[in-house]
């Protein structure tokens, strides 16, 4: 049973408001860099459970990273711990966003951090590709988990969107499970209700706090998949109602992909451009709020869909899915960044840091590339 210590909480604001500050690449890149603070180094959990945390947490709406860090809190210190850890790791992103922001309205421009970037994106493959060969392991339980986990790789490949591979591995798993033991031994289940819900702010005749607060809740709400579906969403709630450009919202994507912490702190950006600080906050708070509770309903079910035989099967095949999609985004990306040797050359370090001396912390993988990448463009 976790406890809400005064030393706990304080340890889960040091690591996940580190890890707001490092975390770039993205949800496979930020679970990554939690599996080693979380499960390797600091031992709060074990691998399995950690697992089921991920395949519960694809499940539910909204960023899926953050909603780990509050499942990662709870776990540590109680239901303070799920609020602190969703802090901390949201609050650098949201500084750094806003700030931009700011820069961005009053000066037109926005720094050049270009060089940092290429060099952080190889460290994060390096990062991933360890995350992912560690969770595959205990993924992996079966000859059948691991065809279904060729599936979903290959689904997720073949460009089918991530959810919806995620989903059919969890129901094609499920009922090959059931009818293998059905004969075996009648599963009990235990069903959890689920609610998602809808806030509509048509209803306010101009574009007030009130109003970016309630957009941008009915997008954090319904939001499934990665960031880059955030774009759809903002695009048909902001675009097309004339609020935004689309340009505009191509730069706020942009500042939320090369800012660490969650991709939704483009929530920040836009909410500062759409009604200053006020709308930066609502649009913050808009976002997130959701993640909060449905993690906050989720967390206590985990367990119970775990001890549970029917739901067992759903859980075991939605976790070797979500490693699946793990390694899709990883050659993906690959394939983007890998395009040059002094991305070759920061891979093949950061690879070395990342296996070869396994204690080394993923923040400093992190800033070796970074370095790197400024240093190497001079060459």
């Amino acid at each position: 049973m976790p406890i809400s210590s005064s030393k706990n909480l304080k340890e889960v604001a040091a690591v996940f408001f580190k890890l707001g500050c490092f975390a770039f690449g993205g949800p496979a890149a930020h679970i990554a860099m939690m599996e080693q603070e979380v499960v390797s180094k600091r031992q709060w959990m074990t691998r399995p459970h950690f697992l089921d945390l991920i395949g519960a947490t694809n499940l539910i709406p909204g960023p899926n990273s953050t909603e780990m860090t509050m499942h990662c809190g709870h776990e540590r210190a109680g239901k303070k711990g799920l609020v602190v850890a969703g802090l901390s790791f949201i609050l650098p992103a949201v500084v750094i966003t806003g700030l931009l922001a700011f820069v961005y309205v009053r000066y037109g421009s926005l720094p050049q951090v270009a060089p940092f970037i290429q060099g952080i994106q190889p460290a994060v493959l390096a990062i991933i590709a360890a995350a992912i060969l560690k969770l595959g392991k205990k993924a992996v339980k079966t000859w059948e988990l691991g065809i279904i986990g060729v599936f979903v790789l290959a689904a997720a490949l073949l460009g089918i969107n991530e959810v919806v591979a995620l989903l059919l591995g969890g129901v094609v798993g499920f009922f090959y499970f059931f009818l293998k033991n059905t004969l075996k031994r009648p599963p009990h289940a235990q069903f959890a209700p689920f609610f998602i819900y809808f806030v509509s702010a048509e209803v306010l005749a101009k574009l007030s706090t009130l109003k970016i607060f309630l957009t941008f809740l009915k997008v954090g709400s319904i939001l499934y998949g990665s960031g880059y579906v955030l774009f759809a969403y903002l695009d048909a709630e902001l675009v097309t109602a004339g609020y935004l450009t689309r340009p505009e919202l191509i730069e706020a994507i942009g500042i939320g992909q090369f800012t660490p912490g969650p991709v939704l702190s483009t929530a920040t950006f836009i909410g500062y451009q759409l009604g200053g600080f006020w709308g930066a906050v609502a649009a913050t708070a808009g976002i997130f709020t959701p993640s909060f509770l449905f993690v906050w309903i989720l967390n206590p079910w985990v367990p119970r869909m775990r001890r549970s035989s029917l739901f067992g099967y759903f859980l075991d095949s939605v976790n070797v899915a979500a490693v699946a999609v793990m390694l899709a985004v990883l050659y993906i990306m690959a394939v983007e960044t890998l395009i040059d040797w002094r991305a070759m050359v920061i891979l093949a370090i950061s690879a070395i840091l990342v296996f070869r001396f396994q204690k080394v912390s993923v923040v400093w993988v992190i800033v070796v590339g970074a370095v790197l990448g400024y240093l190497l463009q001079y060459l």
